[in-house]
C-alpha cells in the first residue's frame, strides 16, 4: 500500500532504510468509498492525505448552493485543506472522494517529527508545496487571461486524466465556467 508515496519521495530525495520506515510508520492507511467526504466545511483539517490510489476533489460552495472546485487529487498526489490544517481553524471546503480510494494519512504531530527527524522529509515536503505552489499561480494566471477554449486546451495537454476520470459538471467548475459552455467548448474543438 505505500509503493506510490515511496516512489514520490525517491523521485525527489533519499531515504536511508530506517528513514523510510519511520517515515511509513508515520502514515495510517484509510480506504474510502466514493461519494464519502474526507473533509467536510466546518470541521478542522487534521491530516495531510496522500492518494496511493483513487481520486477525490476538493471544493467551496458559495451561499447560493454554487460549487466552485479548488483542486482534485489523482495518484500520487497529496491533498488537503492546508489552511485549515496549519491553522487549526474550521475548513471552508469540502474534500470528496470521486472513485473508491486508498489513502495514507498523516497527522500534525507525526508530520512535525518527520520534518524534525528526517531532514530528506523536510527537503521533500518543501519541495511538494513549491511545485503545489506553482501550480496554483498557474492556475490564477490562466484563469484571469485565458479564454474558455484556452483553458479546456491547457487541461487536456497537461492533465488529460482528469476527462476521462472526472464527471464534467466539476471540470467545468475547475475551468471557472459553466457546463453548458464546457460542452461548446469540447464540441467546437473536436470538429
Amino acid at each position: 500500500m505505500f509503493e506510490r508515496l515511496k516512489k514520490s519521495i525517491e523521485e525527489h530525495v533519499t531515504f536511508t532504510e530506517e528513514e523510510w520506515e519511520f517515515c511509513k510508520n508515520s502514515f495510517r492507511p484509510r480506504r474510502m468509498l466514493k461519494r464519502q467526504f474526507l473533509l467536510q466545511e466546518g470541521d478542522v483539517c487534521r491530516d495531510l492525505a496522500f492518494v496511493e490510489s483513487g481520486a477525490l476533489c476538493s471544493y467551496s460552495v458559495d451561499s447560493k448552493g454554487n460549487q466552485h472546485v479548488q483542486r482534485f487529487a489523482f495518484e500520487g498526489w497529496w491533498i488537503a485543506d492546508l489552511q485549515s490544517f496549519f491553522t487549526n481553524k474550521p475548513s471552508t471546503m469540502h474534500i470528496e472522494i470521486l472513485e473508491d480510494s486508498e489513502l495514507l494519512m498523516l497527522g500534525r504531530e507525526k508530520h512535525e517529527k518527520l520534518l524534525e527527524e528526517i531532514p530528506a522529509y523536510e527537503r521533500y515536503h518543501r519541495i511538494i508545496l513549491q511545485n503545489a505552489y506553482v501550480a496554483l499561480q498557474q492556475r490564477v494566471e490562466n484563469a484571469l487571461g485565458l479564454t474558455a477554449e484556452e483553458k479546456y486546451a491547457r487541461l487536456i495537454e497537461h492533465n488529460p486524466e482528469f476527462m476521462n476520470r472526472v464527471p464534467l459538471n466539476l471540470v467545468a467548475s475547475y475551468l471557472g465556467m459553466s457546463p453548458e459552455t464546457l460542452s461548446r467548448v469540447r464540441r467546437q474543438m473536436s470538429t
